[in-house]
């Protein structure tokens, strides 16, 4: 899944990829609980509007979804009740489109591309970093795989790609480098740390 024509990758249209072709989703039944399924399958934490029809322009292509019902504990929209692949009764000016709060957003910054660096987390408004305690192989796979980057070269630990500012919003992070998207990783929680930035992770992404 995928959010197009947004300024940023936690909002615009959704799109969804159904062999091999990307196809938007109907608004037909289309509610807040349905955008909040796709906020955190995509790790943006969850929805704060239902953007009105068009302000993310039309798809093209199939419309794969329509009358989507999901009850919200769903980890894929394709999880969720609908008439079927395909069926629907609607034209692209129907596409629906989310604007997600980004909590949970990853980027990573300072390194040689943007498929290494400093681990940096989005959570109410800004930018933190990653404490390197307990950081590992596993936790880089899935911050690679969040980002589009492909597979873990290597983890990196000590500020190797230098201190970060603001907050520093996980530690001890456990991730199930082997799970599938979103996998689930565990940390004391946001914010709860005994680091500083000498301590922020990174990571180096295949690419």
């Amino acid at each position: 899944i995928r959010l197009a024509n947004g300024p940023s990758r936690c909002q615009g249209r959704v799109e969804i990829l159904y062999n091999g072709s990307w196809g938007t989703v109907c608004d037909d039944d289309w509610d807040i609980v349905d955008a909040n399924v796709v906020c955190r399958q995509l790790g943006c934490g969850h929805a704060i509007t239902l953007p009105a029809a068009m302000t993310f322009g039309q798809g093209s292509g199939p419309i794969f979804l329509d009358n989507v019902d999901c009850k919200g504990r769903e980890a894929a929209l394709s999880e969720c009740w609908s008439h079927g692949w395909g069926i629907h009764n609607c034209y692209h000016y129907e596409d629906v489109a989310v604007i997600c709060n980004g909590d949970g957003s990853i980027r990573l910054v300072s390194g040689t591309d943007t498929c290494q660096g400093r681990v940096e987390i989005f959570y109410r408004g800004n930018w933190g970093t990653v404490c390197d305690d307990d950081w590992g192989l596993s936790d880089a796979s899935v911050v690679c795989k969040q980002v589009g980057c492909g597979q873990a070269l290597d983890y990196k630990s000590n500020a190797y790609f230098g201190y970060g500012t603001g907050h520093i919003l996980l530690d001890n992070v456990n991730c199930d480098g082997s799970a599938p998207s979103p996998p689930p990783c565990y940390s004391p929680g946001w914010a709860i740390h005994n680091c500083g930035h000498h301590e922020d992770a990174g990571v180096i992404c295949t690419g």
